[in-house]
């Protein structure tokens, strides 16, 4: 996994996919874009395959607005609770609405 957040001089996709890098998280002014590799591209998808059963592409934003307002500790507190309770929930789509 490669994660980008507010960077001046991006890495592009190609070479990520060059890599075989599986999956690249690009957080830019406020929004989190998860992409997957898919025979050899990159596809947007909804949901990250290292945390499947997390919405993370709304958690991510909220945590990192989080620490802006409440200070690190607190975010980091809030991102523990939100893996453990994920982490013990089935497996299921979130892009189905289940």
């Amino acid at each position: 996994m490669a994660i980008e957040a507010d960077v001046t001089s991006r890495t592009t996709l190609d070479a990520y996919a060059a890599l075989q890098v599986p999956e690249v998280w690009i957080y830019d002014r406020g929004q989190l874009t998860i992409y997957q590799l898919q025979a050899e591209s990159y596809v947007d998808s909804p949901n990250s395959l290292a945390f499947p059963n997390w919405p993370i592409r709304d958690v991510i934003p909220q945590l990192v607005e989080q620490a802006f307002q409440r200070g690190t500790s607190v975010m980091l507190r809030e991102l523990r609770q939100q893996l453990t309770f994920y982490s013990l929930q089935p497996s299921h789509s979130l892009s189905s609405g289940h």
